[in-house]
């Protein structure tokens, strides 16, 4: 904890209502954020107690209800942030995927499954950095943008290939920007892996989702089963006063999962 290193700022972050973008939005009303706009595609009641619990912390809640795959609804979440004047920080975190895990069966997924998480996952995040760009330029300090992007992005593993595809797509689109909007704003991306939330069990038992956790922790070098809270700290330090001379990087928040590939030096 750094204390109130976000003291009065103004964040938004998308995909909030639960999981890791619930575990940034308290945590930077924890750490002194005066107003935290909290971003939901459907999911209203689990916004509201994402609400609720920044409000705990003394921050002020605004909720955002919006796709990010639509280019309106991105300008409709950063004018939520609009009377503040400014945003310091905004995490793009909403993301989707399609389960296929065996990568080999090339029917599994379709030409349409890409479409619909490109959309969210990588336009999205392209949307709103467009639509937030001048509060984020309004910043007294460069505005800090952290995408969420994966490990699967740089292994090419994960829940199936349109989603490592468009992972590493923002990957990219990261250093891009980065380069673009400097030195007004900076433009990180955060890399986890498992991070033991429902969303990683989805359809599973609770026996089976016990016995994927108890595999994750005997294979991390860490031995540990990330939850949002365990990710978020690093997404926070990226838009932090901590890291102001920080821009372009991906960082790897995995319990040192990429340490069973090949390393990435060498590539």
């Amino acid at each position: 904890m750094a204390g109130r290193d976000f003291d009065g700022w103004v964040v938004l972050v998308t995909g909030a209502s639960t999981g890791l973008g619930r575990a940034i939005a308290v945590e930077t009303a924890e750490r002194g954020a005066g107003a935290v706009v909290i971003n939901y595609a459907s999911s209203q009641a689990e916004a509201e107690e994402t609400a609720r619990l920044v409000e705990a912390h003394g921050a002020r809640a605004i909720l955002a209800k919006g796709d990010v795959a639509s280019d309106d609804d991105c300008m409709a979440i950063a004018a939520a942030a609009a009377p503040l004047g400014r945003i310091d920080a905004m995490f793009n975190n909403a993301g989707i995927t399609k389960f296929a895990n065996n990568h080999a069966d090339l029917d599994a997924v379709s030409g349409e499954d890409f479409q619909r998480l490109y959309s969210v996952n990588v336009v999205g995040a392209f949307q709103m950095i467009r639509a937030a760009r001048s509060l984020l330029e309004s910043a007294p300090r460069a505005g800090a943008v952290v995408n969420t992007s994966s490990v699967a992005g740089v292994l090419g593993i994960g829940s199936s290939v349109p989603y490592a595809a468009s992972k590493g797509a923002m990957i990219t689109m990261t250093l891009s920007l980065a380069r673009a909007l400097a030195p007004k704003i900076r433009v990180n991306a955060i890399c986890p892996g498992f991070i033991d939330t429902p969303w990683f069990g989805r359809g599973m038992s609770e026996a089976q989702i016990d016995r994927m956790r108890q595999g994750v922790i005997a294979s991390m070098p860490l031995k540990a089963a990330s939850t949002a809270e365990d990710i978020a700290g690093a997404a926070i330090f990226l838009a932090s006063p901590a890291s102001r001379h920080i821009t372009g990087e991906t960082l790897m928040v995995d319990a040192g999962m990429h340490l069973g590939y090949a390393p990435l030096g060498m590539r």
